[in-house]
């Protein structure tokens, strides 16, 4: 019998998320310099997402990159860094991983542990040392997702194996899925290695690698960015940032029954970088799998400006409803009388939406004489955004009290965003806060 894989048959459309949904630290911060996303992990109601970065302060040795994470309450966020990031550090000079470590994979596996202690939590990671011309993986182990991660006295665990994409246990034993080699635009194909505990012994698969880039001319031709791979109902299936000849990635989705042959999906590219405002490339690919919606997170590039923040993308399986929920604008208060700024406000696209609505939560002082106005601006592009309104509405004030209000609105722009308008000319509003909720 014909084994079948009901996502390559019925296809995807494209629901934009937060974009961006985290930016770099300040200028002294380890994070200040660029973001590019890790592994994302759930563990009981809260969410992981384990991002690598490196700091603007051109005195730290050295300035590689380390590890952080970030936790939200759903997969749309809102998302906050952990306050003790970064949770895994380059090693002592001299050793294996003293220029950067990266790409980390989180697993939670309570049945076997390194040392016969609790730990239940397994991280995979890239790194490579100075003077190094391979990278690495290596592995940490923790009592909880946030740490604190003690690295494996044995690292590292493989040699000379690239970027690492995802590591996944299906049947009691270990999948790890890499991009190697590395090419000099920092794209490549991808590989795959298995063992049967966390610290091996790992054996590369000798028919490696196991996606390759497409022909010439196609959209992927160019290699890809490590992408993380999920098992489920019986299929092992990869969202994948693929480049065309340079690093303008879009994302691919590819699906394999045994986890080593892979089937690109015909319907390629999923998420077309051309359809998020600025946006170059769609790198270092991540997903989560929560029925209906498939939950893409991704490294962001830019068109206009260099730097990259973090971002998510929504994917649902071609005719089921969606409803989409995502904080759009938050306020650290609002002076008397002032006016927001567009640039403030993440970008909601209506491109296959029926219905909108946008929640708006207030919190006012107590002297508080009056509400606030909520301007909706539309844009065809993204990009450049109307002078006038397409729609506002105010809403009520009660001084003291927090006060939330949703407004249904017509689907009929292909992009908005919303400004703030304090209607107080004397107090200023502590907390403003809006959600937009997209349906189709």
């Amino acid at each position: 019998m014909e084994r079948r894989n009901v996502w390559a048959d019925r296809g995807f459309i494209h629901v934009l998320g937060p974009t961006p949904a985290l930016t770099p630290g300040g200028k002294g911060d380890w994070d200040g310099g660029v973001l590019e996303s890790s592994g994302v992990f759930k563990d009981g109601n809260t969410y992981y997402w384990y991002y690598h970065a490196w700091s603007a302060d051109e005195k730290l040795w050295p300035s590689g990159y380390r590890v952080g994470v970030a936790t939200a309450p759903t997969p749309l966020g809102p998302w906050r860094k952990y306050e003790k990031n970064p949770i895994l550090d380059h090693g002592p000079r001299g050793s294996w991983d003293d220029s950067w470590v990266a790409c980390a994979v989180v697993l939670k596996e309570g049945a076997y542990d390194i040392k016969g202690g609790t730990e239940k939590y397994y991280m995979f990671y890239s790194a490579s040392g100075s003077g190094s011309e391979t990278v690495d993986i290596g592995l940490a182990v923790a009592d909880n997702p946030l740490g604190p991660w003690r690295k494996y006295e044995k690292n590292p665990i493989v040699e000379d194996f690239g970027y690492l994409g995802g590591v996944v246990k299906v049947g009691g034993k270990f999948y790890m899925y890499t991009e190697h080699p590395i090419g000099v635009t920092d794209q490549g194909p991808f590989c795959i290695a298995v063992a049967d505990r966390p610290e091996g012994p790992w054996k590369k698969y000798e028919g490696n690698p196991i996606l390759k880039p497409g022909d010439w001319g196609s959209w992927d031709d160019g290699g890809f960015s490590e992408a993380g791979v999920t098992y489920r109902d019986g299929v092992f299936h990869v969202f994948y940032g693929g480049t065309k000849t340079t690093k303008l990635e879009s994302v691919g989705y590819a699906y394999s029954f045994d986890g080593y042959n892979f089937i690109k999906y015909p319907g390629n590219p999923v998420i077309d970088r051309a359809k998020i405002p600025d946006c170059s490339a769609l790198a270092e690919v991540h997903h989560l799998i929560e029925p209906p919606y498939i939950y893409v997170f991704h490294t962001l590039r830019y068109i206009s400006r260099g730097g990259e923040d973090l971002a998510v993308q929504v994917l649902v399986p071609t005719g089921i409803p969606f409803k989409i929920s995502y904080p759009i604008l938050s306020l650290e208060g609002v002076e008397a009388g002032g006016v927001g700024e567009l640039k403030n406000c993440l970008p909601v696209s209506l491109e296959h939406a029926s219905t909108l609505a946008l929640t708006t939560e207030c919190t006012y002082s107590r002297d508080a004489k009056a509400g606030v106005r909520v301007h909706v601006r539309s844009s065809p592009d993204g990009l450049d955004y109307d002078t006038v309104d397409l729609y506002s509405f105010d809403v009520d004030y009660k001084p003291g009290k927090t006060v939330r209000k949703t407004v249904g609105l017509k689907t009929e722009a292909k992009f908005i965003k919303v400004i703030v308008e304090n209607l107080d000319s004397e107090n200023a509003i502590p907390r403003v806060n809006i959600t937009a909720t997209v349906g189709g």
